[in-house]
């Protein structure tokens, strides 16, 4: 098995209301990467990602830029130990 690596991320701008999450969780998916991505009440994006380093890093680049429609101003992301195991990619509420 091949170890799991997990990044907490963190996106800031205009990342509501343009399907930031629908499209996380295909481009995650598509990569093989588990976790789950929400909005948070102060108009942020929060995900965690957790799977192999190099597929991680593909999700982080796509939130990075994000979706049509959106306007990414910040992305923080915090790399830790795996915290849960997800059996995929959710969007959460």
């Amino acid at each position: 098995m091949k170890e799991r690596h997990e990044a907490h991320v963190v996106v800031s701008g205009k990342v509501q209301g343009v399907f930031f999450r629908a499209s996380t969780r295909e481009v995650a998916s598509g990569c093989g990467v588990r976790g789950y991505v929400r909005n948070l009440p102060d108009r942020r994006v929060e995900a965690v990602l957790q799977g192999e380093p190099a597929a991680v890093e593909r999700v982080i680049a796509f939130m990075s830029e994000g979706p049509p429609g959106a306007l990414v101003t910040e992305i923080r992301v915090d790399w830790r130990a795996p915290s849960a195991d997800f059996p995929e990619f959710d969007v959460r509420r």
